[in-house]
């Protein structure tokens, strides 16, 4: 079976169970709706799942976010409590314990720079606790936080970089944020996913670089992604699946032309495409032509989620009057 690419592990299961048409042994799922926005729990409990699925063996947590608004900054602070909640679940240390968040990505390349957008809104206090401890409550946690570029721009892994900081400062977590790659243009700037397995930076484009763990960071690591683009060959597929579908349901039951659309095998069909496309454009990735926006506001989602769970002592109101 060819590998979709795709970063969540909601639609690794998706994909495995529509063509295995069977539930997957060591794979679980389950779901609950909170305001209309759908929260899915996927858990691979072991080596077979894993296998099978693709994705380490660990908790997922995809939250859906299908009407997204840039303006509504009720509905925005909603998701963000809906987002903390969910976090907190990940973040098993105590109050006081410090917690350094990184932000991955280039910069310089829109639907890249998710993770130093939402650095550039964190609540960061560690140096304060260091330095001013009088002039901040004492129930604020440490926070300290990194944008460390790509390697095309540093000459330096992003792991390498990220080890030495953890091994100097010691923080008793890591979360690290990252742009993903989704398999459903439906699922890019409306899906958030959560995990506790750490991330392959550059992974959902092709490019993966060392992986952020526990087992190569010595400390727990949550990984928080926004899938922000789409691989151009899937798109092109499903574009394709769903002109069949309708010729399918168009066409006469018996004639030549239903049974040759009914014939077609999708599978071979997707290594077609991706064969006859792959001269032309490459490992090429699209994303919604207003990414400015929706990474601007997914980042400021994203850092008040992070904040509150960070800080359950404090408001989104509070955090905002330090920030400011």
């Amino acid at each position: 079976m060819s590998r979709v690419r795709t970063d969540l592990a909601i639609e690794s299961k998706e994909i495995i169970e529509g063509k295995e048409k069977k539930h997957i042994d060591g794979v679980t799922s389950s779901e609950e709706v909170i305001d209309g926005i759908r929260v899915t729990k996927v858990i691979v409990e072991n080596e077979q799942g894993e296998s099978v699925i693709g994705k380490p063996i660990g908790n997922y947590l995809t939250i859906e976010i299908p009407n997204l608004s840039s303006y509504d900054k009720d509905e925005n602070n909603n998701i963000s409590e809906i987002i903390s909640k969910n976090l907190k679940e990940y973040i098993k240390i105590k109050d006081f314990q410090s917690v350094l968040v990184v932000g991955l990505g280039n910069w310089n390349i829109t639907p890249d720079a998710l993770g130093p957008k939402v650095v550039s809104k964190l609540f960061i206090s560690r140096h304060l606790k260091e330095l001013m401890p009088d002039s901040i409550d004492e129930g604020v946690r440490p926070v300290c936080a990194i944008a460390p570029g790509v390697l095309g721009i540093t000459g330096m892994e992003t792991g390498e970089v990220i080890r030495g900081i953890v091994e100097k400062i010691k923080p008793d977590m890591v979360i690290c944020i990252d742009a993903l790659a989704s398999r459903k243009m439906e699922r890019v700037n409306t899906t958030i996913q959560i995990g506790d397995t750490g991330i392959s930076p550059g992974s959902g484009v092709g490019n993966r670089r060392m992986e952020l763990s526990k087992k190569t960071l010595n400390v727990p690591v949550v990984a928080i992604g926004i899938p922000t683009v789409v691989d151009a060959a899937t798109m092109a597929n499903d574009t394709i699946d769903l002109v069949i579908d309708q010729m399918i349901n168009q066409s006469t039951d018996g004639s030549e032309f239903y049974k040759i659309l009914k014939s077609i095998n999708k599978n071979e069909k997707e290594k077609l495409i991706k064969e006859i496309l792959n001269p032309y454009v490459g490992d090429l990735v699209v994303t919604p032509k207003d990414v400015d926006l929706s990474i601007e506001n997914l980042s400021k989602i994203l850092a008040n989620g992070i904040n509150l769970a960070l800080q359950p002592y404090m408001e989104i109101e509070d955090i905002d009057n330090y920030l400011n």
